[in-house]
């Protein structure tokens, strides 16, 4: 099971993997309800993020066909959030979608603990922007873009996991001088965020930290629907979580929630901090010359290194 943000109230979802002589059965009884907003997930949305899971770890070297993918079955009872009916709204399917290979790993670990790595901040951190219906009447620029942004990947049983890095997405991260060149909004910091990756004998990806703000004297609108706010990526095999994400404006006291409408008034920062993987083994296990690297690079605090890994500050 995967417990996930979701909007109106947290929601569990749930899988069981059936390995046959045959076929793979993937089945999401038990999943919570649908919701009232557009995160439900059609179930060949949600059968394709899974299945691309499954296939990472079983039968690599196979090229993807007809054949290939005939062996692997999703099921789902209709009407829960990874098989949503008509009427149900599913524009932003991918905040849940996007977590079903974290479920399907967990399953996955079970039979495969040596191969399956920890999990991931998955939701892509998507920022859709556009000017405010104000600004366009006084004259000023209209736009309308979606910024991608992404969080740290889980550790791997042998390696530490990717920062800043999409999976199970492909996307890149949007690039502060197109965004600047296409948008009159500056971005005045982007930088992995110390501390974040979960702290194992190997470490997860760390997150970002951006920060965007009006170019000048014109507000704009972001829309957010992203995951990994209150549900951190878990560790794997006495690994740490990696970090929660979040998200606020400057000069405001409360951070706001994963799935909301932002406007950011001149003079305002837009603060984005993505999540960061899960950690796999024991910290204590990790290589001296690892940590003492993570220190260096910034990756790891002096106080976090003491706090996780019991080094010296």
């Amino acid at each position: 099971a995967l417990r996930v943000d979701g909007n109106e109230t947290e929601l569990e979802l749930h899988a069981t993997l059936t390995i046959a002589k045959d076929k793979i059965t993937l089945d999401f009884e038990g999943t919570s309800g649908c919701s009232a907003k557009g995160i439900n997930v059609p179930l060949n949305y949600a059968a394709a993020y899974s299945v691309f899971a499954m296939r990472c770890l079983i039968g690599p070297d196979i090229p993807n066909n007809a054949g290939s993918l005939a062996l692997f079955e999703v099921v789902a009872p209709p009407g829960c959030i990874l098989n949503a009916q008509p009427p149900a709204p599913v524009a932003m399917r991918h905040a849940l979608g996007q977590m079903t290979p974290d479920l399907v790993l967990g399953c996955l670990h079970q039979a495969m603990p040596d191969r399956v790595p920890a999990e991931g901040a998955s939701c892509l951190y998507d920022l859709p922007m556009r000017h405010t219906p104000d600004s366009a009447h006084a004259g000023h620029r209209s736009f309308a873009l979606e910024l991608v942004h992404n969080g740290g990947t889980g550790a791997r049983p042998s390696s530490d996991g990717l920062s800043a890095t999409a999976y199970p997405s492909g996307v890149w991260g949007s690039q502060a001088e197109i965004i600047e060149a296409v948008a009159p909004v500056v971005v005045w910091k982007r930088e992995l965020l110390t501390d974040s990756g979960g702290a194992g004998q190997f470490r997860g990806g760390l997150g970002q930290r951006l920060e965007i703000a009006p170019a000048g004297d014109q507000p704009f609108m972001v829309f957010l629907s992203v995951e990994r706010i209150h549900n951190a990526a878990a560790g794997r095999a006495g690994g740490q979580p990696g970090a929660l994400g979040r998200i606020r404006v400057s000069g405001h006291e409360q951070d706001a929630p994963g799935k909301c409408e932002l406007r950011i008034e001149p003079g305002e920062q837009l603060i984005v901090e993505t999540p960061g993987g899960g950690g796999f083994g024991d910290p204590a296990q990790r290589e001296p010359e690892a940590l003492e690297r993570d220190l260096a690079l910034g990756f790891v605090s002096p106080k976090a290194a003491q706090r996780d890994y019991g080094e010296p500050s």
